[in-house]
């Protein structure tokens, strides 16, 4: 048997804010985009660069009892762990375009790590994995 998770749902508060977040911000790619006449919503896919993995579904708030999960899907836990190949190049370029870092970076055994919070506060680890971790990139 051969399974994997192929979207994780992100609850957002707009489509078009969220887009632009994740593609002008952390440089996600666009995957899809497509208007739901009959549910009067949008089917919206984002996913990291190069990516072959699970990617994100935008899913918006659509009723009242939603909106409370906006920005904390995990009770305030980190939620998303953002893999890279290069932390530092990663790191400072969203510094510079200004995502607030929770937590700085800090070495571990298994990679370098710090935490960040998306635009509505979901908390993320950037982390580059040390070599012969399982999900280390490459690249050394």
């Amino acid at each position: 048997m051969k399974q994997s998770i192929a979207h994780i749902a992100l609850v957002v508060r707009d489509y078009d804010e969220a887009i632009a977040f994740y593609t002008q911000k952390l440089h996600f790619t666009l995957v899809e985009d497509t208007y739901q006449p009959a549910q009067d919503k949008r089917w919206v896919v984002v996913a990291p660069p190069n990516s072959t993995g699970t990617d994100l579904l935008l899913a918006r708030a659509s009723k009242p009892e939603q909106e409370p999960f906006i920005g904390n899907q995990a009770g305030g836990r980190v939620f998303l762990f953002l893999a890279t190949d290069d932390f530092w190049r990663d790191y400072n370029e969203m510094t510079a375009l200004g995502i607030h870092f929770v937590r700085p970076p800090k070495e571990e055994d298994y990679g370098t790590v710090a935490v960040f919070e998306d635009l509505y506060g979901n908390l993320w680890d950037l982390v580059q994995f040390a070599p012969g971790h399982r999900w280390h990139l490459g690249g050394g």
